[in-house]
């Protein structure tokens, strides 16, 4: 297949290379015509993801219109709220036979749309069938390295869905089929939230027990805004559910628990982020989360206090004071 991976941070720039060591023909487009060309010479992305060759093969461009011509599968790898300009950016007609396939985590702020919606807005008329997304447990720090990794990917399709699974599916990454674009779309979205909260757990000195109440109870709201927007329960349970949450919330690659642990530390989110080369998606998403809450009528505390801390000043341990004290509740 001729594929184009539009976004060159880290994970565009590992599934690039995924795909073309799966004899795809791929191109990779950077937004920055001198990161393009530093990686086209160096064949190396050393700010995002040092020590890691890039294939000759793999064609390397910041000419939007160039990488997408002919293309068969068009691979959206840049931030969530970037995905609009982007994709408004690419010329209609080199859609006409492409699979748009979203590899971003996010709701878009404003619109509280899904990267999906997002793209059907955009491309009205596009065939809804031919959009996917990836997501599931899955640093490019360690699927680069090709450690075993597994997730999901996720069509209204499952023609769509299957192909998907074919084209990115090898021995170190195996890809599971699923026709809830809806669910796998928000469960991928809405854990980076919770994982800000967990890395505010860890910077704030309080223990496991915490964080697992956390992580348990995060999943359940995740959940319930999930299944009131249509999605199915089991997604949630499943590999972009909690294993997407588990290892967000755990893991030392995890950028949106990078930033929840400086918070904890008593760092302002302003400086946090200053200091970043790459995006922590869970930051805006949580904005985007408690409005699309909001809207469908879910209760969801721990997402409230993490909009509370990061936009609102709040104490952390004063949000979990106010968490741990609210009124009894049965399990659900």
């Amino acid at each position: 297949m001729r594929i184009a991976v539009l976004g060159a941070g880290s994970w565009g720039t590992t599934l690039a290379v995924l795909l073309s060591n799966k004899s795809h023909e791929v191109t990779l487009w950077s937004y920055s015509t001198a990161d393009a060309e530093r990686i086209r010479l160096t064949r190396e992305n050393t700010p995002y993801l040092p020590g890691i060759l890039i294939p000759p093969a793999i064609s390397v461009t910041s000419d939007i219109g160039g990488a997408v011509q002919g293309a068969d599968m068009l691979v959206a790898a840049v931030p969530s709220q970037f995905v609009r300009s982007v994709i408004a950016a690419v010329p209609p007609h080199a859609l006409d036979r492409a699979t748009i396939v979203n590899v971003a985590k996010g709701v878009e702020v404003g619109t509280l749309m899904t990267m999906s919606e997002v793209f059907r807005d955009v491309l009205p008329g596009f065939p809804a069938g031919r959009i996917a997304t990836i997501s599931g447990p899955s640093h490019a720090e360690e699927v680069s390295r090709g450690i075993p990794t597994t997730v999901v990917a996720a069509s209204t399709s499952i023609d769509t869905a299957r192909l998907v699974q074919g084209a990115f599916m090898v021995p170190a990454f195996r890809v599971y089929a699923s026709t809830d674009l809806r669910g796998v779309e928000l469960g991928g979205a809405l854990k980076n939230v919770i994982a800000i909260a967990a890395g505010i757990v860890e910077g704030a000195g309080l223990g496991d027990n915490t964080k697992a109440a956390l992580m348990t109870r995060g999943i359940a709201e995740i959940t319930r805004v999930g299944v009131r927007m249509g999605a199915e329960l089991r997604t949630f349970t499943g590999l972009s559910g909690i294993g997407d949450l588990m290892v967000t919330c755990m893991s030392r690659h995890s950028r949106n628990r990078h930033v929840g642990v400086e918070i904890g530390r008593g760092r302002l989110l302003k400086e946090i982020l200053g200091d970043m080369v790459m995006v922590a998606e869970g930051v805006e998403t949580t904005r985007s989360a408690r409005e699309l809450a909001l809207r469908v009528g879910v209760e969801v505390p721990i997402i409230n206090e993490v909009h509370n801390i990061l936009f609102e000043g709040k104490e952390p341990l004063r949000a979990c004071y106010d968490l741990m004290t609210r009124g009894p509740k049965g399990e659900e």
